[in-house]
Parts: C-alpha cells; structure tokens; sequence
C-alpha cells in the first residue's frame, strides 16, 4: 500500500469481501473476519485448518481464544486470537499485542486445569478449544500463536519466540492487515522470507558456490548445522515448504523415526545417512575470505521444495529426545532464482526433486490440467437465469487464489460492472471449495471435517486418478453437476446459519452441512433408490422449497446426533472427523415423509432404474415431470443456435436428464420430446434439421395459441389463474413467465371466457362443459 488511495481501497475491498463472506455463509461479523483471515493464513503455511473457537471472558483472569488446531503428528497447537475492529486504519501496537498474549496464555494455562475444563459445558466452543489442551498436555511440544488483526503494524513484525506457556515453547507470529492484504495481492506467490543466517547461526555458512554459467541462476552446496535448520523450522513451519505443494507436503510431513534416532545416537553420521534438502531463494548476501571461500549471510525467500521430512524431523529430534544437536549437519542444495523467474523455474524445480516421493503430478495442482479445464468451461459456460432475473450468468472458477479480485482490478468502472453482472460474486467457486462438495456427496462428511486443506489433499488424490484413467469425463456436464452440488451445499450453509435452532446453541456448522448432505444422498439412495437431480438444479439455479424442507429437517436431527458424543469422546469437532461418528449418522433414522421433490429423480445408470411397487405412484408423477422437463430442455439446448441436427439435440436430451449412455428406450423418449416440441410449435423440423420455430410468445399464431392453452389446462377442473399461466409458459418450453407471456395469455383467456369456452369463478378458470 504506497498511497492512501490504495490504503482506502484495500479496506474497501476487504469489507465487501467480509460482507460477502458474512452473507454468503450466514455467519456473523467476527466469525466472517477469522474465516477470511484463517484461510489466507492457511495458504500462507501460517497454520493448519483451525476451527473456530470463540471462547472470551472479560474482566478479572480475561481469556481469549478464536481458533485452534491440533497436529498431532507433528505435535503441535496452533492457537488463533482475533483483534476484529469496525473502524478502518487503525494501529497495533506493541502494548496491544501484550494483552491479546496474555488472554491467550491465561486461556491455555487454564485448560490445563481439570477445574476449568469441568466446569465448562461440553458443546461450548471454549470446551472445544479447552479439551485438546487438556487431554494432549503432555504431548504437545510447541505452541504457535497467530494474531489476526485488521489493524496495522507500524514496521512489520516477523515470527519470534515467546516465553514458554504451560511448559512449552511459543512462536508468535502476528497477521496484520497489512500482511492479510499483501498475501491477497500476491496472485498466490509466497510471502517474503528473510532469514538472517548471521544472527541464528552466529556465523555466515560456509558454503561452496556452483558454476553454471547460466544468468539468473546460482547455485551453492553446503551443509546447515542442526541447530540452525532446527531454529529456522521452529520459527516459520511450514511457510518453507515450496508453495505450489506445500498443502500436499504439509499434510505428508510426518516425523521420520529414522531421522530421530539418527540424530539422537549418531549425530556425527547423519550427514552420510541423509539424503538431505533441496532448496530455493530469490536472493542470497554472501561474504568472502581472504583466500575467497564464500559464507552465506542472509537468504531472501527460503523455500524447501525437498526434504521437509528431513527438517520436521531434526526439529523434533530436539523436542522428543532431547537430542544435542550441535553435530548434525544436514546437507543442503540452495538454487538462487531471480524473482523474475521464480514462479516459472521453482515448480520444475519441486517436481523433479520429488519425483522419488508421493507427490504425484495432480499434486501440482493449480496448473494442473483439470483445473486449466475447469477454468475454461467456467469463462464460456452460461448458466440458466435464476429464479427473478431476466439473464443468465457464469460460475468463475478459481484456479488459482486472486484471479477473480484481479479481474476486477483493472478497466473502467463499468467495465467492472459488466465483469460482475457476467461472474457475480456469489458465484465464484475455487479449487478446495470442490473437495467439501464432491466428498459431501460421496458421504465422506468425515473426511470433509478434518478441515479444507486435508479434505484437498484427499480430494487431489481422487481426481488425479480419474484423470489419469479418463480425463474426458471432466466435461461441462461434470462441471454443470459440481455447480449444482455448490447450490446446494451453500443453501444448507445458509439455511442451518439462518435457522432458529442453531442461533440458540451455535457451534460446528461446517460439520453440520456437510455431514446433512451425506446423510441425505445416503438415504436417498438407500432408501428410494433415488438421488438429487443435479441437471434440474443446475437449470433452475435454486433448490425446490420441498427440497429445502427435507434439508432443514435433517440438519437440526444431524446437529443433535454429532453432538451427543460418545462417553468415552469429550470434543465434538473431534469426533466428527472420525469414521465411526458417519457410522452413527448414516444409520440413524429421520422421518421424512411421502414428500419427492421435483429436483429427486430415481438413480440413473444407462437408463433410470424402477422403483418398487410401494413407489410406483411416485415414479409416475416423476416421469410426467421428466417430460416436461424435456420440453424445457429443448429451449435451453437452441439457445443462441440456430438449426442443429437431430442427433444432436437427442444426445442432449439424453446429457440433461442424466443419461451416460442412450439406449434405445432412452432415444425413443427424447424423440417422443422432440415430436411433442414440433406438435406445440416450438420446433421446426426440416429433415435431418431441427430450429426453433417460435422464439418469443409474439412468434406464434394467436388461433394456434388457444388450441395450446386448451391443451395445457388437462382436465375439467379448476386452475389458478396464475397458475394458469404458469403451466402454460412451461408447456411452450418457457421456464418462466414475464409481461409478454402473461399479457398474452390473458388476453387468450378473456377470449376463451367471451366465446363461452372457459369458465371463470373469481380467480380460477376451468374449461366449459
């Protein structure tokens, strides 16, 4: 920020990106400001997935905590403390931090006390913040403190040692507004490391300088003391590790027992065992003797892109063991890239270096090719217009974290208008949002609940090796379906935020959600051999209201069932990321009725399976849906078309009611649509080629007209006059009305009446006898 314009705009763009937070998830405020802030502190290898914690008390022994997380492989917790303000540039200073320090540690001191955690109800957050410290004392080896604040340092404040908490030691790292925005505005590049080896080492490193001959490239081999590689890790964690894996390498960075016992009982061999660690920088200062051998002072952007096992561990071998690390060396490959270069040398680099470790290829994953895809279907794919609005729009897929602000970042205001009218900002999907969505839906809630990064990683792991078999399976229809998964996920988001019950006992909402929509796929499955219609969803943009209310209902059973945890389980956020806690949901029984949704339709394979004989009822009223829907689809199919073959439009047909395959019975009801569509009007048929015969209601012969709204009226009784009108623009392939259709259609009526064809009785209408 070099100017007070850009400090006001950057507050600008942060309260609107709280507020559409806040918005798009139903939350509050200050839950909205740590979501935003854990995220990119998260992408920043500041920490792991927190979960939020709001525990505060004022007053005498005041506490706070927002957030924590447990890693119980690496043993250590991640404690976040909030400094949320409404105003905007506002300073935080060294006096403040004190205090936000102090509520923190008296907050950890306490849960240490089996006092305070019994006197705490067991579904508080601050139960849920409280009970990890309490029941992992004793193996928790660091703590790592993160302020968020939306204030500003006055000079920034880099990771720092503490005095210890509980017995162990602290790293406090401060996330200001300034950083928060700085890591906004980096389009995902890692924030700047600078490591002042002089200072932690007491000495430059030696170290012997390569000769490649190659410009804007050098390289050094050295061997880092144990002691210094041990203090560099304690202090920045996994903000070394190279930042297009580090969310795969800090998922996979567990502490090798070998590393340990080597550098506990022969620490002068480690140098021979370990293969050692492969790293990167932007800028190096060195220094030289007088018989020119070169020591390394400082290094700007320290990146680890191989060997993070081998760093955890070394670290940990001091923690655990207690071991003397005074004669560990490690062996070291430093390539030092002009920034320039950076974003395009350092993934290669990181490739090849772990091209011996399970770091796949779908690791690399935001210029990985499904993505690329993905992101280009998003720019040219127009979703149908949502309920109210007169035009479609567009899913923006994030692929990588920024490109959705830096398109709005440059062009003239109404440029940007149309930019957002086109992608508005409810509708912008990034990468990790698709593992919460896909794994809800293949009744993996568990999995879900270890957090966004885990949940990635798991995600990673499934698509690259469909990819890999298939990757034409990754069409616009698989991403039409995720858009529909990402409507439903976040109205069940908003609608538990918004519900009455949740507002009186609030607590483990993302949990909630997503343990809902598996429950929910399950049983449909299981119990009605049925499933969501994704296609339906995907067209209306909005979930039905019957829908809706089968959601609303699971979802206050689910809160309560993840919630009475077993007696031997004390922490519920715990408990949900277990496998057994999805046993305990799935068999649980909700009733729900005789209620079947429109957007429910019956399990698809080649062709829609049939249901039982208790269901047959309901398969009908479905099937009389499906050809409806048909109908509509026609419209959808000729947007912006002109003529198509029939081929074509009976293989869509086919995609938007969810066949995979066509049979013959499959291809004879989509020609029966096709014949339908010719019979009302809407479709021209010349051959072999189909075209929309009438585009708007004008288009159509006013004669022509009534025979159609004759038809549409079905039997003898009464109709709704709006409803009328309603089922008469569906039934012309119209998916809603507007004023041309509805003055049309009354001025047909009102003729209908004076011919004597139609009766009418108040509101309603009916044919005459």
């Amino acid at each position: 920020m070099d100017s007070e314009t850009d400090l006001t705009q950057a507050y600008d763009e942060f309260w609107e990106d709280l507020f559409v937070e806040a918005d798009l998830s139903g939350s509050p405020q200050q839950e909205a400001f740590f979501r935003l802030y854990a995220r990119m502190a998260g992408e920043a290898g500041e920490c792991t997935d927190l979960v939020y914690t709001p525990a505060r008390k004022d007053g005498r022994g005041a506490y706070q905590v927002d957030g924590y997380a447990l890693e119980k492989d690496t043993e250590e917790l991640y404690v976040a403390v909030s400094d949320f303000r409404e105003g905007r540039d506002q300073s935080l200073n060294v006096s403040q931090i004190e205090t936000l320090l102090q509520r923190t540690k008296n907050f950890l001191e306490l849960s240490a006390s089996p006092e305070f955690i019994t006197s705490l109800e067991e579904t508080s957050p601050a139960f849920e913040a409280a009970y990890p410290v309490y029941s992992n004392s004793k193996s928790i080896r660091r703590i790592r403190i993160i302020v968020f604040s939306n204030a500003r340092l006055s000079t920034r404040r880099p990771p720092e040692h503490a005095a210890e908490i509980i017995g162990r030691p602290v790293v406090l790292s401060i996330f200001d507004f300034a950083r928060y925005d700085a890591m906004k505005r980096s389009m995902g590049r890692s924030e700047t490391i600078e490591i002042d080896v002089t200072k932690l080492n007491e000495k430059p490193l030696p170290a012997l300088e390569v000769q490649t001959g190659e410009s804007g490239y050098s390289g050094y081999l050295t061997a880092i003391p144990g002691p210094l590689l041990s203090s560099i890790y304690s202090l920045y964690g996994a903000r070394l590790l190279e930042q297009n894996v580090r969310t795969f390498l800090q998922a996979k960075t567990k502490v090798n027992r070998g590393i340990i016992e080597t550098a506990s009982t022969e620490p002068e061999m480690f140098f021979a065992y370990n293969n050692g660690i492969t790293a990167t920088a932007s800028k190096i200062e060195v220094i030289r003797s007088s018989d020119g051998a070169c020591g390394i002072k400082s290094i700007s952007d320290l990146q680890i892109v191989n060997g993070g096992q081998t760093t955890a561990s070394v670290l940990y071998a001091k923690d655990r063991s207690g071991a003397d690390l005074g004669r560990v060396l490690v062996p070291m490959k430093l390539s030092v890239i002009v920034r320039e270069r950076i974003d395009e040398t350092v993934p290669k680099i990181s490739r090849f270096a772990n091209t011996q470790n399970k770091i796949s290829e779908a690791d690399f994953f935001s210029s990985h090719g499904f993505h690329v895809k993905m992101e280009q279907i998003s720019r040219r794919l127009v979703a149908p217009a949502k309920p109210g609005f007169l035009s479609g729009s567009k899913w923006f897929y994030e692929r990588a974290r920024g490109q959705y602000k830096d398109q709005l970042a440059y062009g003239t205001p109404a440029t940007r208008r149309k930019f957002e009218h086109e992608f508005p900002k409810d509708q912008m999907i990034d990468k990790t949002d698709l593992g919460k969505f896909e794994l809800s839906w293949l009744c993996q809630p568990h999995i879900v609940s270890l957090g966004e990064q885990k949940c990635f990683v798991e995600f990673t792991g499934k698509i690259g090796k469909e990819w890999e078999k298939d990757e034409s399976v990754f069409d616009e229809g698989w991403f039409r379906r995720v858009v529909a998964k990402a409507i439903v996920f976040r109205w069940t988001d908003r609608m538990v935020a918004a519900s009455d019950w949740y507002k009186e006992d609030r607590g483990y909402k993302a949990q909630i959600v997503t343990y809902t929509l598996a429950w929910t796929v399950a049983w449909l499955k299981r119990g009605r051999n049925s499933e969501i219609s994704l296609e339906r969803i995907w067209t209306n943009q909005a979930i039905s209201h019957e829908l809706g209310s089968i959601l609303e209902h699971v979802a206050r059973e689910v809160a309560k069932k993840v919630k009475d945890t077993p007696s031997n389980v004390k922490n519920v956020g715990e408990y949900c990321k277990q496998a057994a806690c999805w046993v305990a949901v799935e068999k649980m029984p909700i009733r729900i009725g005789n209620t079947f949704p429109p957007d429910v339709r019956p399990v698809q394979s080649s062709r829609p399976e049939t249901l039982n004989s208790a269901e047959i009822r309901i398969d009908t009223a479905s099937d009389e849906l499906s050809g409806q829907e048909r109908i509509l689809n026609i419209r959808q199919i000729f947007n912006g078309s002109g003529k198509l073959s029939r081929d074509h439009v009976i293989m869509r047909l086919g995609e938007l009611a969810g066949y995979s395959t066509l049979d013959d019975v499959g291809r004879k009801e989509m020609e029966n649509a096709i014949r339908t569509a010719v019979r009302r009007g809407i479709l021209e048929s010349h051959g072999d080629q189909l075209g929309i015969q009438a585009h708007t209601i004008t288009d159509f012969d006013k004669g022509f007209l009534k025979e159609q709204f004759f038809s549409s009226l079905g039997g003898r009784g009464w109709v709704d006059r709006e409803e009328s009108i309603r089922n008469f623009a569906r039934w012309l392939g119209y998916r809603r009305t507007g004023p041309w259709i509805e003055e049309a259609t009354r001025s047909i009526m009102n003729g209908l009446i004076r011919q004597g064809k139609l009766e009418r009785d108040g509101a309603r209408v009916r044919r005459a006898s």
